[in-house]
């Protein structure tokens, strides 16, 4: 009996280092939010595909993050399912991302839009991702962008 009860305390030890080890480490950056009706990448893609210039949405979706601004960390871009991607920016600066979360899934929480991104701005952005002075050169057209802004940002690990 003693050794059974040992044989079941230890595969209980076990079973929870093991839960353990598989759980995630989520961080959390500006406003906190539930993650509760979330979409996916590509049910973003779509609604984006619906939406017009000036045209915004509150959401929140899930995707990978593709590039993060390496001078401070202050934009990402966003992978959606389809091959496109978001330019996520955060709410009046009020928090920025580590520069390292490239390949991360994150959770971004704010308010979709489409803008038509001057070249300035597209030259800057460039800029902070590290882009040789030659790409930056070859961007002379403005574009149109998949823009959002976070309010807040969950970052899994």
């Amino acid at each position: 009996m003693k050794v059974f009860n040992m044989f079941i305390m230890l595969s209980i030890f076990l079973a929870v280092g093991h839960a353990q080890d598989v759980q995630q480490e989520m961080f959390s950056f500006g406003a906190d939010f539930k993650v509760s009706g979330t979409i996916t990448g590509q049910e973003m893609s779509d609604r984006y595909g619906s939406m017009h210039v000036l045209d915004t949405l509150q959401t929140k979706f899930k995707g990978v993050v593709k590039e993060v601004c390496q001078a401070k960390g202050c934009w990402m871009k966003v992978a959606l399912e389809d091959g496109k991607e978001a330019m996520v920016r955060f709410k009046d600066y009020g928090f920025f991302m580590p520069k390292d979360i490239a390949g991360k899934e994150v959770i971004v929480n704010g308010l979709a839009f489409i803008e038509e991104m001057g070249v300035d701005d597209q030259r800057h952005y460039a800029e902070d991702a590290g882009k040789s002075p030659a790409e930056i050169a070859k961007i002379t057209k403005p574009k149109r962008t998949l823009g959002f802004t976070a309010e807040g940002v969950i970052l899994q690990d």
